[in-house]
């Protein structure tokens, strides 16, 4: 499995409270689909990242990609875990999708600030590129025991 890598913005986004991970059913995080390395240093919001084109089952652009649904939250002494209820998955239909190496992780709902709209929260690398052809699927698997992400 791809590993997960964070995006140096998001302490500060953290801390600026830009995120709201309660469980609002307008929270929403997404993940977009790329085949340009993601720069954790100066890579902040969803407009920094050069998506697939829009097409064959892919939705790029501004709000593109795909919902990880509904999140939970769990505390344990000081360390807080933030987990997806749903898998995402990306299906090419009338064509093929990619190729791409990376599944960005954003949050589509902060829209208050235009410099901060679609804050970026991490990526997995996937270590090779990856076309799916008409039809076939690939999933970012966020199963019920997975951490998108973890606060010490």
């Amino acid at each position: 499995m791809a590993s997960f890598v964070k995006y140096e913005c998001i302490a500060k986004d953290l801390c600026d409270q830009v995120h709201d991970f309660s469980s609002d059913s307008t929270n929403v995080l997404k993940v977009a689909l790329t085949n340009t390395a993601p720069t954790v240093s100066t890579n902040t919001v969803l407009g920094d990242i050069t998506q697939l084109a829009s097409g064959n089952g892919y939705t790029g652009g501004a709000d593109g990609g795909e919902s990880v649904g509904s999140l939970s939250i769990n505390k344990s002494g000081g360390t807080i875990t933030v987990r997806g209820a749903n898998d995402v998955v990306f299906t090419a239909s009338g064509g093929s999708v990619g190729p791409f190496r990376y599944a960005v992780l954003y949050n589509s709902s902060v829209s208050n600030d235009a410099a901060a709209a679609d804050p970026l929260l991490g990526y997995w690398d996937y270590g090779s590129n990856v076309t799916l052809n008409d039809g076939e699927t690939f999933t970012v698997d966020l199963n019920a025991t997975f951490d998108l992400f973890t606060v010490l």
